[in-house]
């Protein structure tokens, strides 16, 4: 049976750490985007909620409503945008 050469042998070990290190970074990546997603759903719903009550309030305080509002959207948009190019 014939046996690999030192320098092979080196590449495979190199190989081997840098598909190591990938996949933890890859596991670690996965968790982060999990963790912001968990995180901007929640503001989705007391964004969806905000909304709901906006409208049945809307006469009274319009435009600090909708400010308020278009931030909150704004905030999660950022959030959905980093997690998208973080994948």
């Amino acid at each position: 049976m014939a046996t690999t050469s030192p320098d092979l042998e080196h590449i495979l070990d190199e190989l081997k750490r840098y598909r190591d290190e990938a996949r933890v970074r890859i596991h670690l990546a996965k968790a982060d985007a999990k963790d912001e997603w968990e995180r901007l759903e929640h503001g989705w719903t007391q964004l969806r909620a905000k909304m709901g009550t906006a409208g049945r309030e809307v006469e009274k305080t319009a435009a600090d409503v909708g400010a308020a509002l278009r931030l909150a959207a704004e905030e999660l948009r950022e959030g959905y945008r980093r997690i998208r190019t973080s994948i």
